[in-house]
C-alpha cells in the first residue's frame, strides 16, 4: 500500500506567504531611497526651470518693469506680438540660423560617425572630436571672431594668399549668419558625431555581411540599411539640436550684438535686449512663451514625421 503524504490546507483569512509583506516593506524603502537620491534634482528642476516657467507665463499677461510692480494687462503683449515686425524679422533670421546650422552639422556628422565605425574605433580620435564641444560658447566664439578679422585673422590672410580679396564674415549682412552657423557647426559636431556614433553600434554586422554577400556597394548599404535603421536615433538628434538651434545667443551676443543692421538679430537676443535694454519683462516674457508654444509644435511634428517612437531593428 502507497504511503500518503497529507499536505496541511492553510487556515482561512491566514496570509498566502510571509514573504508578501516582507516584500512589501523592501519595495517601500527601495521607494524612499529613490526619492532621497531624486529629490535634489526635482528640488533644482522645480527652483530654476518649473517656477521660472510658471512666473514667465504669468509675467506675459502682465505689463512690468523693474521700476514698478506688475500690472494685469490680459492678451495685450500677445497682440502685441502679433503686429510686431521686429518679432518676425528675428523669427526668420533665426529659422535662417536653424536651416543652415541643422543642415551642415547633420550631414558632417554623419559622415563622421560611419567614418569612426567604418574605418576606425579610437578613442583617441573620439575625445579630440569631442574637445570642441567641451570649450565654452564664449571662448569659441571670440575666437573664431578674431580669426575671422577683416584685416587681421587668419582666415582672410589665407583667403588673400589664395588671390582672393578678403571677406567680412562678422560685417556683412549676407555672410553673417552663415558664418554664425558654421562656427557653432564647428564646436557641436563632434558631440552630434558620437550620438551617431552610438546609433550606428546598434546596427548588427550580420546586415553589411548579407548585404555585401547579395553584391551591394558600401554607398547602397549606406542607403538601404544604414539610414532607415538610423531613423530614432537621427529623430532624437534632430530634435535636441532644433532646440538647440533655436536659442542660439551667446554666439550672437559676443561677436555681432544683431548686427549689422540686424542681420544677425535671433530671436533670443532680441528678448534679452527688450527685457534688460528696454526693461519691458511683460512683452518680453510674451515673446518666451511664443517660443516655447513654436519649439514644441516644431518637436511633436519632427517626432511625427520621423516615426522616433519606431524602429526597423526586430
Amino acid at each position: 500500500m502507497a504511503n500518503t503524504v497529507s499536505v496541511p490546507t492553510p487556515r482561512p483569512g491566514a496570509p498566502a506567504g510571509r514573504h508578501k509583506p516582507q516584500a512589501r516593506s523592501h519595495e517601500r524603502r527601495d521607494h524612499r531611497a529613490a526619492l532621497f537620491f531624486i529629490l535634489p534634482a526635482l528640488l533644482g528642476f522645480a527652483v530654476f526651470y518649473l517656477w521660472p516657467t510658471i512666473r514667465g507665463v504669468y509675467l506675459s499677461f502682465t505689463d512690468h518693469s523693474l521700476l514698478a510692480p506688475p500690472e494685469w494687462s490680459g492678451a495685450a503683449n500677445y497682440v502685441k506680438l502679433i503686429g510686431d515686425g521686429s518679432f518676425w524679422r528675428s523669427l526668420a533670421v533665426t529659422l535662417e540660423y536653424v536651416v543652415i546650422n541643422i543642415s551642415v552639422q547633420t550631414i558632417v556628422a554623419i559622415v563622421l560617425a560611419v567614418m569612426m565605425h567604418r574605418l576606425t574605433k579610437s578613442s583617441l580620435l573620439r575625445g579630440v572630436l569631442l574637445l570642441p564641444y567641451l570649450v565654452a560658447s564664449v571662448v569659441v566664439a571670440l575666437v573664431w571672431y578674431w580669426m575671422a578679422d577683416y584685416t587681421l585673422g587668419v582666415v582672410n590672410q589665407v583667403i588673400g594668399w589664395i588671390g582672393l580679396e578678403p571677406l567680412g564674415f562678422f560685417g556683412e549682412e549676407h555672410l553673417v549668419i552663415p558664418t554664425i552657423a558654421l562656427v557653432n557647426v564647428w564646436k557641436h559636431m563632434g558631440y552630434t558625431a558620437l550620438l551617431i556614433f552610438a546609433g550606428l553600434q546598434a546596427i548588427p554586422r550580420s546586415l553589411y555581411e548579407a548585404a555585401s554577400v547579395d553584391g551591394s556597394t558600401e554607398w547602397r548599404s549606406f542607403w538601404r540599411i544604414t539610414l532607415p535603421l538610423l531613423r530614432p536615433v537621427l529623430a532624437m538628434v534632430l530634435v535636441i539640436t532644433v532646440i538647440g538651434s533655436f536659442q542660439i545667443f551667446d554666439t550672437v551676443a559676443v561677436t555681432t550684438q544683431g548686427g549689422p543692421a540686424d542681420a544677425s538679430k535671433v530671436i533670443y537676443y532680441y528678448i534679452f535686449e527688450k527685457a534688460f535694454s528696454q526693461f519691458d519683462f511683460g512683452y518680453a516674457s510674451a515673446m518666451g512663451v511664443a517660443l516655447i508654444a513654436i519649439l514644441a509644435g516644431v518637436s511633436l511634428l519632427q517626432m511625427r514625421l520621423l516615426r522616433a517612437g519606431e524602429s526597423d531593428l526586430s
